[in-house]
């Protein structure tokens, strides 16, 4: 595995909703060695929207990197010539459930893995987010919120949009409560859990006073410990 292993976990906000400051695009291109680095987007989980596609473009072809996009809804291209050839993949926000279902029938979960391992650096949003975890929460059912099986990247759960809807605080602590799970990493909107070498390293808050928590239970209370943080 290489030494350096790298992913961005955005809770929510971002290109996908106004161009903004491009804080968090920057800080993402920033961890790259390339001078230049090669940007993947992979917008499955919002069915390849064609909206979406072009907010990444308009805001990453005005930074100093080389942009591109993988459909699934179009012909496919080569998928693992393509991803080992980037330095970074961004995975977009939408449903996490179909988005993996079709990932693991093109076979792009293993795919993703071997890049990883690789170095190339693993980022998203909200589904991109959750998705590198071995669960997450997800609201990808019309009946509310579940938690359901990831990638595995990083042995946690996961939980985007942690201060941004309200059912998401609730439905955490019930979990861990019922000992479905033992602790869940709740990332708020505007803010980004940076890990490396599947660690938490530093919360990234490109909002305002925004954080990243591990919420666990402790000496028989649920407590909420906020990781450190770097403001941008």
């Amino acid at each position: 595995m290489n030494d350096k292993c790298q992913i961005v976990a955005i809770g929510g906000g971002g290109f996908g909703r106004a161009m903004g400051n491009m804080k968090i695009e920057k800080y993402i291109l920033s961890l790259s060695k390339s001078s230049k680095p090669r940007i993947c987007f992979i917008p499955t989980a919002s069915g390849d929207n064609d909206l979406y596609k072009l907010s990444f473009y308009r805001v990453f072809s005005r930074l100093n990197c080389f942009p591109s996009h993988i459909d699934f809804f179009k012909r496919t291209i080569d998928l693992e010539k393509c991803i080992l050839d980037q330095d970074i993949v961004y995975v977009g926000g939408g449903n996490t459930r179909s988005m993996l279902a079709i990932w693991r029938e093109w076979g792009l979960d293993e795919i993703l893995k071997k890049a990883y391992q690789k170095g190339v650096i693993m980022s998203g949003v909200s589904a991109g987010a959750i998705c590198w975890f071995e669960k997450g929460i997800t609201d990808s059912k019309a009946d509310g919120l579940s938690l359901m099986s990831c990638l595995n990247f990083v042995n946690a759960n996961c939980c985007p949009h942690f201060d941004e809807e309200p059912e998401r605080i609730p439905y955490v602590e019930k979990i861990i409560n019922n000992n479905i799970i033992d602790s869940c990493i709740g990332i708020e909107g505007d803010c980004a859990l940076h890990l490396i070498n599947e660690k938490p390293y530093k919360s990234i808050d490109f909002g305002e006073k925004k954080n990243s928590y591990l919420i666990k239970v402790f000496e028989n209370d649920l407590v909420k410990i906020a990781f450190d943080k770097l403001v941008l």
